[in-house]
């Protein structure tokens, strides 16, 4: 399973050496302690944003199982 940091790597066509100059300019502007907050808050907001799409996909779901048959819907008045 790769992880997050690859994965936007392959999007973004980063290579090792540009991810290295990004992790110390973040290591540099935000400090060591607040590097783990960020990513923890980075990581709930990436799983957040999961578990919102696939409720919205699954809300979705019954509507289109749902499908009248428009001989029954004519007629029985």
């Amino acid at each position: 399973m790769e992880t997050s940091l690859a994965i936007l790597a392959g999007i973004f066509g980063l290579g090792t050496t540009e991810l290295v100059v990004i992790l110390i300019i973040l290591l540099v502007l935000f400090g060591g302690a607040k590097l783990p907050g960020l990513a923890k808050g980075l990581g709930q907001s990436i799983k957040e944003f999961k578990k919102a799409t696939n409720e919205e996909e699954e809300a979705a779901k019954p509507d289109a199982e749902k499908k009248v048959d428009p001989k029954d819907t004519h007629g029985n008045n």
